[in-house]
């Protein structure tokens, strides 16, 4: 005989226990919404699978049989548990509950992240989010590994070790806009029209990507940087520049994460110069509703980290 438990279905439960509330096909039939026709044909059709009689006819009625009695026991445990997965299942398709998990690069962390769980919780509050915090080639791999559903990256221009590439074959990559690169100079500092004028000044690196940008970025420019002092701390940039020790290229969204020193002026490079910032996902992953909300707000809160302080000033 085939394993029982293998041929059993959610509907066959239901029949059977119908069956034993209303004493009849009929009335199984009458509260399942089927027809009498229906109702008979798949008990045939559960017999033949388990290979036992689940019901037997009485005089012009029928009774479950041992084997029936034994499913009709079970029934309410199962179509229950089945109910309460269904529902579930709607409240997510509905938005109501959910959890993404995002990952995105440290200069995100103080100034997107804080305005992206503000506003998701304000469109879909039984949406959460987690956070990991991941440079672009980890945050790419989190999504590969299936530790992130979200992964925010940047890509420079003429990054020859553009993580979007083929390590990112067989995922979804979209472009999210463009977080604007800005020299960072000591207040007073003479004009600077081009990063030439700056090429007998020490520079400041930060983390390994950036580092490499500015060494492509001052090539182009005709030199080879002097770099003094290399820290991912944007904070510890502006220290050392508002001291006059050095200058730096920083990221708009790593200055915008807090007030600018005393001492320290920018200057935007032009837009070419900046970074491409990207989301990346599994394959289809917007059909996902929890997923597609994060995306869809996401639009707006990465637009507005794009607005400078002058104009976020002005708005106000």
């Amino acid at each position: 005989m085939t394993d029982a438990s293998v041929e059993l279905d959610v509907l066959s439960l239901k029949i059977v226990r119908a069956i034993a509330d209303s004493g009849s096909i009929t009335g199984a039939a009458a509260a399942l919404g089927y027809s009498q026709p229906a109702i008979s044909q798949h008990l045939r059709r559960l017999e033949a699978r388990l290979e036992v009689a689940v019901v037997e006819r009485v005089g012009r009625g029928v009774r479950l049989t041992e084997a029936g009695r034994v499913l009709a026991r079970h029934a309410p445990a199962v179509t229950l548990a089945v109910d309460a997965a269904a529902e579930e299942l709607a409240h997510l398709r509905g938005l109501r509950t959910g959890v993404v998990r995002l990952v995105a690069f440290p200069s995100a962390s103080p100034v997107l992240v804080p305005r992206l769980i503000a506003a998701l919780a304000a469109a879909h509050p039984g949406l959460s989010l987690t956070y990991l915090e991941a440079e672009p080639p980890e945050a790419v791999e989190a999504i590969r590994d299936d530790r992130a559903d979200i992964a925010l990256t940047f890509s420079y221009p003429g990054d020859r070790d553009d993580p979007h590439r083929s390590s990112a074959r067989g995922l979804s990559v979209r472009a999210a806009g463009r977080d604007e690169l800005m020299l960072v100079l000591p207040a007073g500092h003479g004009p600077v029209d081009d990063v030439s004028d700056l090429a007998d000044e020490t520079w400041i690196a930060g983390c390994p990507r950036c580092r490499g940008h500015l060494l492509e970025l001052c090539e182009r420019a005709g030199f080879a940087p002097r770099i003094g002092y290399e820290t991912d701390n944007y904070v510890a940039v502006e220290g050392l520049v508002a001291q006059g020790i050095g200058v730096a290229t920083l990221p708009r969204m790593a200055l915008e994460s807090f007030p600018l020193l005393p001492g320290v002026a920018t200057v935007p490079l032009p837009v070419a110069e900046a970074r491409r910032l990207h989301l990346v996902t599994a394959q289809s992953a917007e059909r996902v509703p929890s997923i597609a909300a994060v995306l869809e707000v996401l639009g707006p809160v990465l637009q507005s980290v794009g607005t400078s302080r002058n104009e976020r000033a002005a708005a106000g």
